[in-house]
């Protein structure tokens, strides 16, 4: 019986028992002398005392492990989360406190992640607001330029020129942010349907067709024209843009940025190439991380969410994204998704 798994009421019950044997031998011996029965009367007696004593020794015991589990939740109420209730024996008792304290574990947890998610909301607020500050404070400066009494057009044409540049660098700020936003709440969908891989990479080439031009760069694709995968056109095409971005913000006249698309029975690769400045190896590991921004680029224009969204949008396809890169010979972005197969 699962009662028995408790040492005390083990132990309680070998007492009673106990107790009752030796009543049991103990009125048969006395039926061979005279005045039985004051015997047996005594002999009962001595087995109730016996037994209140053993009931009461057991109350104790479960009145200390039960004023010992109520200080264990007292301190952690008081804000001890380490503090947990001594649950090593067996039986009913025993399993409660273990299910208290599993409790406490989940509740310390959602605590530490809700502190983690407070700590992650500050930093991005903060991070947000210096992205900010700097094209605010160049367009008070341009507009200030503009109003102070300046009648050249050229001049104005100029400034009014690198407003706009601010301009779209704040609106691509807030556009990424509401993008990453709904992609980590769930709130968007993505709805996939078999795409040719390929033309998704000819349409992304043709929107750097003329920025590559303008920038003396080569930009080349290849790879296997027919590789179909089931995606969202949209999305993928986000995010494969946001990596080829990187890569001519990180790419001088004259070097080469090459998109190749690889099928394989069970995968679709993409791999996405430049012959750039690189990435420092200290810096190799964050770059998917929101906001990050390596002390080697501060002449670029980025705001450091372009790589993360790209990263969030090609895990919502269960895709995988790696990069390796050698400073000063370029980087290499390899995206792998699995084709789904049918066993």
């Amino acid at each position: 019986m699962k009662i028995f798994t408790n040492k005390d009421i083990k132990r309680l019950f070998c007492e009673i028992i106990c107790s009752m044997m030796i009543f049991i031998v103990f009125s048969v011996v006395c039926t061979q002398f005279e005045n039985t029965a004051w015997y047996i009367f005594g002999a009962a007696i001595c087995m109730a005392a016996v037994i209140l004593i053993a009931f009461y020794k057991y109350l104790c015991r479960q009145n200390k492990i039960i004023e010992n589990a109520a200080a264990k939740l007292r301190e952690y109420s008081l804000g001890n989360t380490n503090a947990r209730i001594d649950c090593d024996d067996e039986g009913a008792l025993n399993k409660l406190f273990h299910e208290v304290n599993t409790l406490a574990a989940i509740l310390s947890a959602n605590a530490d992640k809700e502190l983690q998610a407070k700590k992650f909301l500050k930093n991005t607020i903060s991070d947000i607001s210096h992205q900010l500050k700097t094209p605010l404070a160049a367009l008070n400066i341009y507009n200030g330029i503009i109003q102070d009494d300046t009648t050249d057009l050229a001049e104005i044409k100029t400034f009014t020129d690198l407003s706009e540049k601010e301009l779209d660098r704040i609106e691509t700020l807030v556009q990424n942010l509401l993008k990453i936003t709904k992609l980590d709440a769930g709130t968007i969908v993505v709805e996939k349907k078999t795409e040719n891989v390929y033309e998704i990479l000819a349409d992304v080439k043709n929107r750097f067709a003329f920025r590559a031009s303008q920038e003396g760069k080569q930009f080349i694709l290849t790879g296997d024209t027919l590789a179909e995968f089931l995606c969202d056109r949209t999305w993928l095409s986000e995010a494969l843009e946001n990596i080829v971005k990187n890569a001519f913000d990180h790419t001088a006249p004259g070097d080469k940025i090459s998109m190749e698309c690889k099928s394989f029975s069970s995968m679709i690769q993409i791999i996405i190439k430049d012959t750039g400045s690189g990435i420092q190896p200290e810096d190799l590991h964050h770059i998917f991380k929101r906001f990050y921004r390596s002390r080697f680029s501060k002449n670029t224009q980025g705001i450091g969410l372009g790589l993360p969204l790209a990263k969030s949008i090609i895990e919502a396809h269960n895709g995988t994204v790696e990069v390796d890169s050698e400073w000063g010979k370029g980087t290499v972005f390899v995206i792998d998704f699995l084709i789904p197969t049918e066993l």
